[in-house]
């Protein structure tokens, strides 16, 4: 415990960060609270002050905004009911094996942690690259990665990402890409916890007789819970912020060329910096602050249920 006298010291050490929380942080916060209810605001500074108003939330919600809104959060939503399951289920049965292998066993983490710290953008256009952005089905030399290999196996190519192609092949591609570059982070999460469970407990599970799969349900899951609770709410939380993966695929236009706007793949995120860059900034800042109550909703709502089911 710090003296008083002494407390300015502390204070002192803090200053630097406190002060980049407060001009990083906490004022492009408030700044948006501001912009959102300021029914016509600019961000010049000779501009009289905005009239304060709901009218931006109302323009979300028109006849020109709404197709556009519920095409962003539907998008948004599918993607992180499907890929957060899907991603911690994988790489909690990757963690098991990881944990059970000992030679080669650093050579794998670090193999798996690769794509965490390879640039998103670049990775999404080597998906597009391999589920064929630029060839054409007919055209045998340039049907991407995927759809050779399911020529291979006697299958037809599929038109995953090109123009004309159906909304479930594009999601499928971004799911796929989703799940690849959220595995990483959950492995290292999920192999950290497994190294420290007390081994104590497969060692009696195993003088009972139990099998390999109830040891794993019974023992590793729930020993697992608060790092399982962990990448589950941090997933939901990046899900909903997810935008980088749709602009490597599919680039600027959010979609397969020729898609029409509220079709297409954009996400909640993507709508925000769609707003920003037309200018409608007051609709951009309220579009970001219903985002930011849903993620709030969704992990205030995963919090209690982990309350219930993790055990510490």
């Amino acid at each position: 415990m710090v003296e008083s006298k002494h407390q300015w010291k502390a204070w002192l050490y803090l200053s630097p960060a406190i002060i980049l929380l407060l001009v990083f942080t906490v004022y492009p916060i408030i700044n948006t609270l501001i912009m959102a209810f300021s029914n016509s605001y600019t961000p010049t500074a000779t501009e009289s002050k905005s009239p304060i108003g709901i009218n931006n939330f109302i323009h979300l919600f028109s006849d020109e905004g709404l197709p556009i809104f519920w095409n962003c959060l539907k998008n948004t939503i599918l993607l992180c009911v499907i890929t957060v399951p899907i991603s911690t289920f994988l790489a909690l049965l990757i963690a098991v094996a990881l944990n059970s292998i000992k030679p080669l066993q650093k050579l794998l983490q670090t193999i798996f942690f690769l794509p965490y710290v390879t640039n998103t953008i670049a990775i999404g256009m080597v998906f597009a690259v391999m589920f064929n952005i630029t060839g054409r089905i007919d055209d045998p030399s340039s049907i991407g990665v995927i759809n050779t290999v399911i020529k291979a196996f006697g299958g037809e190519p599929v038109n995953w990402i090109n123009a004309n192609s159906s909304y479930w092949n594009n999601f499928f591609v971004v799911c796929a890409y989703i799940v690849w570059n959220a595995l990483p982070f959950k492995i290292l999460v999920l192999l950290g916890g497994l190294q420290s469970v007390n081994k104590q407990y497969y060692e009696a599970a195993k003088v009972d007789g139990t099998s390999r799969w109830r040891t794993f349900w019974r023992i590793t899951v729930p020993m697992l819970s608060p790092m399982l609770a962990y990448v589950i709410i941090t997933g939901f939380i990046g899900g909903f912020k997810e935008y980088n993966s749709v602009v490597g695929i599919f680039g600027d236009t959010m979609g397969p060329v020729g898609t029409q706007e509220g079709t297409n793949m954009n996400t909640m995120v993507g709508m925000v910096y769609q707003f920003l860059g037309n200018g409608n900034y007051g609709v951009a800042s309220a579009a970001s602050l219903i985002l930011f109550l849903i993620i709030f909703a969704v992990t205030m709502l995963n919090m209690y249920v982990s309350k219930k089911k993790v055990h510490y």
